[in-house]
């Protein structure tokens, strides 16, 4: 017996099987675990005789969270062997479960994702608590990884090939009541006492149970890969996913050959195959990228790091938001869904009524999906006040302004707003590229100025980016922290600068984009190229949506700006291209009605034919791997000025910022991790290369030789 695994026979000879690993919030499969669960199942085969049956259930809040990640990433090429074999062991000790000859039966008391999951599917029987917080699946896609314990081998052969692979390739976490209909577990209860009650009448009704894929004559559902069907959807697959996947990600594609592959051979095979992809992703350097940050540097943002210390935690209960439009309407909604009030004020009230229908919009369809009932979505509604009088902020304890990209009217109307809310509200900004310092001088209580940068559209985007201007006080910094977790958003917290983080380093990837075209790079190849290095759309495409008149817009405020401080504007390469878009081309972007892309009325998007003879030059086409390394690595370098100018304070904010905020290649785990598993060396001697060919922009900054020099990475 054991502490980490409680081993507990009852009268009726039914043992009960507690996990509760020591110092731990949270069930993991460690070696502790593998211990435990060893010295387990040897007793149960040993006291087999007398035993009537088998529950698992967890003394955690939830029930299982799987594979030890602080383990997992350490593991390195060289203990490939070594791993593998610990792998296999792992997996005999669930094999013995399921095949004790016994009952056995999962009482899921929280959510069991990954290994957790895994466990469950090596029981004949589960059952799951039908509470809000249960969720099941395996998202170590999500992580770089496959389900390694068994999930993928029993996945497929508890649903069939085309029935397992959404829960696979996409990481699918479901409720109770969807895995019930879904058919992956078999009874949900109301309490504690009932799943144990339910598990006892199961296993005294089955005393012969076995899982039926250890049934003579068992079939996998749906056929095998040689079936017709099956074939035929196997066809078009790996296609389909490298469309998704663009290579970047190796796990989707190893989920799908071990499926595959293990639905042609039997149960013990699976596992072998099972394995021997779990080890490659393990050991490969993309899993380390996207643990290191999805999982470590998330968490670590999440746990409030970057929140200056010893503030109390704060409620926002009433929210203003300045401004109808797409923005201010999607903040009003997050917030709103959040349970917090929200008055939404426009210049006129037809405006402000129109920004609230784009909520309306938002939860009918999730009404209609069954996601939400009528009655949340109209509590939800009724939190949104349309307006268009300032006087309406009476009492609340937030204002963010979200109007046009205009210091002036930025002004203007947070002086106003600021008047008629709580004497000690906080006022944050929504601009994207004008310095909170700046913005802050038209409030009486610049301390309480902040800026709040979401992106669009607010309810997709999981990002919120903090700015603190020089006078923002750290009270103000914390209350915005708090709100940005309030709304369920992920807070970075970078210093004022002109664009900020995020802004800056956006613009050098859309620049970049409009430059290799200025040079007369092709069009095809440059949004090809940047898709296969990761990044979910093409520069061009970015830039039709943003539409390029702003952008023109911005540049001449920053002129402006930089004019009044006695600086001058560093020229780029594709400021040309924007101008003859907009003044020579007259087609400034997607809004109106064209940019680089054509945009058929309800027909697919599609370059725009004219550029082939306006920009591309055949003699300049550049190596394919130049443009994606121009993409990344501008962006890489631009980072890292940030940290070197104080904007960026965390190595967690830098990655987690720039794939949330920016759409960074998410398989390197972020624009700094990208550097570190380049090998900042290395990354020197390509930048000197890019900065030679392409120009000094690409020269590496000085802390990132400094670095390199200690041997030191971010």
């Amino acid at each position: 017996m054991t502490d980490a695994i409680r081993y507990e026979k009852g009268q009726d000879n039914i043992v009960v099987l507690t996990i509760d690993m020591p110092g731990q919030s949270a069930n993991t499969m460690n070696a502790a675990y593998v211990e435990a669960m060893g010295k387990t199942i040897a007793r149960l085969e040993a006291e087999k005789d007398a035993i009537a049956g088998v529950i698992i259930t967890s003394a955690k809040k939830t029930f299982f969270a799987g594979g030890d990640l602080n383990d997992l990433v350490k593991v390195t090429k060289a203990e490939a062997a070594e791993f593998y074999r610990h792998v296999l062991g792992l997996k005999a000790q669930l094999r013995t479960l399921e095949t004790l000859g016994k009952p056995v039966v999962a009482a899921i008391n929280g959510a069991a994702l990954g290994g957790g999951w895994e466990i469950c599917l090596a029981c004949q029987h589960r059952i799951a608590l039908g509470d809000k917080g249960v969720q099941l699946g395996l998202p170590e896609v999500t992580l770089g990884l496959l389900p390694g314990g068994g999930g993928v081998v029993r996945m497929v052969r508890l649903l069939g090939i085309e029935k397992a692979l959404p829960y696979l390739l996409e990481g699918k976490r479901v409720s109770p009541q969807d895995a019930l209909r879904a058919g992956l577990i078999h009874a949900i209860a109301s309490d504690r006492d009932d799943m144990l009650a339910q598990a006892r009448a199961w296993i005294a009704a089955n005393p012969a149970a076995v899982q039926p894929w250890d049934v003579k004559g068992y079939k996998i559902p749906g056929g095998t890969p040689s079936s017709p069907n099956v074939a035929q959807m196997l066809a078009i697959a790996p296609s389909v996913l490298r469309d998704k996947t663009k290579g970047c990600f190796p796990a989707p594609e190893k989920i799908l050959c071990a499926a595959v592959e293990g639905a042609q051979v039997d149960f013990d095979t699976a596992q072998l195959i099972e394995a021997r992809y779990f080890t490659e992703l393990v050991t490969g350097q993309v899993a380390k990228n996207m643990i290191g940050t999805f999982w470590f540097q998330l968490n670590e943002i999440n746990a409030g790091k970057s929140r200056p210390q010893g503030q109390p935690q704060y409620v926002t209960r009433k929210l203003g938001v300045l401004g109808a439009g797409m923005m201010g309407a999607g903040i009003a909604y997050v917030s709103a869904q959040a349970g917090i009030e929200v008055v939404l004020k426009d210049v006129s009230v037809e405006a402000a009524e129109k920004g609230k229908a784009y909520s309306a919009g938002l939860l009918d369809k999730r009404v209609s999906r069954g996601r939400l009932s009528a009655e949340q979505r109209d509590a939800i509604l009724a939190r949104i006040k349309p307006t268009d009088k300032e006087a309406d902020f009476e009492g609340c304890d937030l204002v963010i302004e979200a109007v046009f990209e205009d210091r002036a009217l930025k002004g203007k109307v947070t002086a106003a707003a600021e008047a008629a809310a709580l004497p000690d509200a906080v006022i944050a900004s929504n601009t994207s590229t004008l310095p909170i310092s700046g913005l802050a001088c038209a409030v009486q209580k610049p301390e309480k100025f902040i800026g709040l940068h979401f992106f669009s559209p607010v309810d997709k985007m999981p990002l919120v980016e903090i700015i603190r201007g020089a006078k923002t006080n750290d009270e103000t910094l914390a209350r915005a922290f708090d709100y940005v977790l309030q709304i369920k958003k992920t807070p970075i917290v970078v210093n004022d600068s002109r664009g900020f983080f995020t802004s800056r380093v956006f613009g050098t990837f859309t620049n970049e984009g409009l430059a290799m075209l200025g040079e007369g790079v092709s069009a095809a190849m440059i949004e090809t190229e940047t898709r296969k290095a990761g990044m979910p759309v093409g520069p061009l495409a970015v830039s039709d949506e943003v539409s390029m008149s702003l952008m023109t817009h911005i540049r001449e405020q920053t002129r402006k700006d930089l004019a009044a401080e006695g600086k001058t504007m560093p020229e780029h390469p594709a400021f040309a291209v924007v101008d003859l878009m907009v003044n020579e081309y007259k087609r400034p972007g997607k809004a109106a009605g064209g940019g680089f892309y054509e945009y058929p009325q309800g027909g697919k998007k599609y370059l725009w034919p004219e550029l082939k003879a306006r920009f591309e030059k055949a003699d300049r086409q550049i190596p394919a791997v130049d443009v994606r390394d121009r993409i990344l690595f501008i962006q890489a370098i631009e980072t890292v000025r940030c940290v070197e100018e104080g904007v960026l304070l965390s190595t967690a904010d830098a990655n987690i910022g720039s794939i949330f905020g920016i759409g960074f290649a998410a398989w390197t785990g972020g624009a700094l991790q990208f550097i570190n598993q380049y090998g900042l060396k290395d990354f020197i001697a390509r930048a000197q290369y890019l900065a030679e060919q392409y120009g000094e922009r690409f020269e590496p900054p000085a802390l990132l030789l400094d670095k390199a020099a200690k041997g030191e990475a971010f």
